[in-house]
């Protein structure tokens, strides 16, 4: 925040005081209750940001020349808050995972139930992890690409705390026993409406950016950033639709009822794993994989054509979760439809991705960073083709509620999502801290090793697992009588369940690895031999070339 004008600071510091009474207010309306913990945890966050901003507050003015540079600070804590929340997102997913083998390990407790800590995992790695991420990787990404400063300096700050107090807020309600009971969608009605005043900040912040820019053309990657911004918007505002039980309770009541809700339930959910999980990290694909591989893209026009196939068919894809319910049939088998031909632009850019390494294989062989870019498109091209396969309906009849829907899913969070990640970390930390390389190529290199086996061996138990679940469910007797018992099934899961966990757990084991390598880099930063330049693409409408950014 050392670059902020007084004017900014002044501002910053009136949205915190602001912040701080609501605080206040809530925790003393709310006492003990969910509510009120929520506004003591409002308080305190704005408290602590308060005070780190007047520590400065008497500091000299900024230097005008920063305008002629890219702004990097909030990228630099966006980088450690990206790890904080994959390490809390993934302990949490292996402690979830280890009470299914070892149930005991709840602790006869509320808060540590499996019920509470399963939708604190996955909203630490989706929205903590892959949130942090993406907004991180945006504000370097459009900068670079578009040759711009970002359009101002007190936004950035606004957005990445803002979505952080969200994450807060979100999480610590599911261990408190507030939910919505809505997949991906739990958080309480007014931490929904915070998130939505900072993703419009957020959007408003890239257009602007954009609009500074200095490059006439848009690289594809703004195209699936701003894609992933504007849908995320209009999906979470549709499906958080409630209404408060009062305004001094966290509790509320959806809009929507019965086969209506499941509709848009999943029609934000499965949106969600498409514009948040798949089309933000295309964009991350698109910039870093070139950068790191000093190849141009395959196909740019390949790219944006299976921008906006991905971008039209996901949107009819998501009653494929709803097979063999009340929904229309005909409802059902659009869902279906679309699902499958969803595979034709998602192996265009899978292998868009792949072709992109032609005559760069001996670097994949060498660099563990881009190979961790190699297997993410791999996994995303396998997970995209599962995902086809799995929504059709004599498929999902097998399927559906089994574990092979959690394989196929971590097949895509793990495989994908964490992998293209932490490519784009190793890729961004060095060039962000004026770097040639991270602290540790051989901890780079034992963490893609972690995470790979990690990965296949929590799929491939799932697999299994969900296989023998659906043949055993559906398995029956002479007189038509169900041959095996739900307990039976269960205990036919315990080996894969502690595999699961046993994988999971080499996969958090890496990314603490990760996070200790980015802290030895940045730590060295001042030591070390500074890089010569940053590169970046700019497109010309056919090609990707790599220029110097600075």
């Amino acid at each position: 925040m050392r670059q902020l004008t007084t004017g900014e600071r002044d501002l910053a510091a009136g949205v915190l005081i602001v912040l701080a009474v609501i605080g206040v207010a809530m925790a003393a309306v709310g006492r003990n209750e969910p509510f009120g913990i929520h506004g003591l945890i409002v308080l305190i966050y704005s408290g602590c940001l308060l005070a780190l901003l007047m520590s400065g507050a008497f500091s000299p003015a900024p230097d005008p020349s920063r305008f002629s540079k890219y702004y990097d600070d909030p990228i630099k804590i966006g980088v450690g808050l990206t790890l904080f929340w994959a390490i809390f997102g993934m302990f949490v997913g292996v402690w979830a995972a280890a009470q299914l083998a070892w149930p005991a390990l709840n602790f006869d407790t509320a808060w540590s139930s499996f019920g509470r800590i399963r939708p604190a995992h996955t909203s630490g790695v989706i929205f903590g992890f892959g949130g942090n991420a993406l907004i991180t990787t945006s504000f370097h990404v459009v900068q670079r690409t578009s040759r711009a400063r970002l359009a101002d300096q007190f936004s950035p700050w606004f957005v990445l705390f803002g979505f952080n107090l969200f994450c807060l807020l979100a999480i610590s309600g599911y261990f408190l026993g507030v939910t919505q009971s809505k997949e991906y969608a739990e958080a309480e009605w007014y931490a929904d409406i915070w998130l939505v005043i900072v993703w419009i900040v957020y959007f408003v912040l890239y257009v602007r950016t954009l609009a500074r820019r200095k490059e006439p053309h848009i690289y594809v990657a703004n195209w699936y950033y701003l894609a992933f911004i504007l849908v995320v918007a209009i999906l979470h505002i549709v499906n958080n639709l409630a209404v408060p039980i009062s305004v001094t309770d966290a509790k509320s009541y959806t809009v929507w009822a019965g086969v209506q809700d499941a509709m848009v339930q999943w029609w934000y959910g499965h949106n969600a794993v498409a514009f948040f999980l798949t089309a933000g990290f295309l964009a991350m694909l698109y910039y870093y994989l070139p950068i790191r591989a000093q190849r141009p893209i395959f196909s740019y026009r390949l790219s944006i054509l299976s921008f906006w196939g991905i971008t039209f068919f996901y949107m009819w894809a998501g009653s494929h979760h709803l097979h063999y319910t009340a929904l229309p049939h005909w409802v059902q088998n659009l869902g279906m439809t679309f699902s499958v031909m969803l595979l034709v632009p998602s192996w265009a850019s899978a292998g868009n991705a792949l072709l992109t390494l032609n005559g760069a294989w001996h670097k994949v062989r060498d660099d563990a960073t881009l190979r961790f870019m190699m297997m993410a498109a791999f996994f995303y091209g396998l997970s995209t083709f599962e995902g086809s396969f799995l929504a059709i309906r004599p498929v999902n009849s097998l399927s559906h509620y089994t574990d092979w829907t959690v394989g196929h899913v971590h097949a895509g969070a793990l495989g994908w999502v964490a992998l293209i990640t932490f490519g784009a970390l190793y890729t961004l930390v060095p060039a962000i801290w004026k770097l040639d390389r991270m602290y540790s190529a051989a901890l780079v290199e034992i963490h893609f090793w972690l995470a790979l086996i990690g990965t296949l061996i929590y799929v491939f138990a799932m697999w299994n697992s969900g296989i023998i679940q659906g043949l055993m469910w559906r398995t029956y007797s002479e007189d038509s009588a169900l041959t095996y018992s739900f307990v039976d099934t269960l205990v036919a899961m315990y080996p894969y369940y502690i595999a699961r966990a046993f994988g999971g757990l080499l996969f958090l084991i890496g990314a603490v690895i990760a996070a200790y390598n980015v802290w030895m880099t940045v730590r060295h930063a001042g030591t070390a031999t500074a890089a010569s330049s940053e590169d970046f693409p700019i497109v010309d409408g056919v090609k990707t070339h790599a220029t110097p950014a600075e």
